[in-house]
């Protein structure tokens, strides 16, 4: 073993973060964080960070998706594998970006397993919205509608 723990290697960015306790100017107390390798795991702050998504959100997701298993250490800190992480992204992207419901999202999952929620992702015209989004793309002619209509009053003045 190269001595590398399960946790990945943890290399500092330049010699000045490892100075001061290994302190840099990212961290709380002043410093960057340390670069992981890209096969580390992360803990749930990370991710959380690196994804944008609450650490709250992340744990809801754990609940509604069984493919989300991170390994959980002692305490209950939980520790995401490079994998779950790039699920993470992929249910992000179908909820926030595409549109998906939750239930859509499980549907995919149980049908393609990642690789039918990748494939939903594929391809340069907007995905077709999910049966649950007909709302939405009510709201969305509808604001399309009052923009036009707008537009056209302020080139009447």
């Amino acid at each position: 073993m190269s001595g590398m723990s399960v946790l990945g290697d943890i290399t500092p960015s330049s010699p000045a973060e490892m100075s001061e306790g290994g302190m840099g100017e990212g961290t709380p107390e002043g410093g960057t964080r340390s670069r992981k390798s890209p096969n580390a795991f992360r803990t749930i702050s990370e991710v959380a960070e690196d994804l944008h998504i609450p650490q709250h959100v992340l744990r809801f997701w754990e609940t509604k998706f069984p493919q989300l298993k991170p390994l959980k250490r002692g305490g209950g800190r939980r520790y995401y594998r490079p994998e779950d992480i790039n699920l993470l992204r992929r249910i992000g992207d179908l909820l926030y970006t595409q549109g998906y419901t939750i239930k859509g999202v499980q549907r995919l999952l149980r049908e393609g397993g990642l690789e039918g929620v990748e494939a939903a992702g594929e391809g340069d015209d907007l995905p077709e919205l999910p049966p649950e989004g007909s709302e939405l793309r009510a709201c969305l002619e509808e604001l399309e509608a009052i923009a036009a209509s707008l537009k056209a009053l302020a080139e009447r003045h």
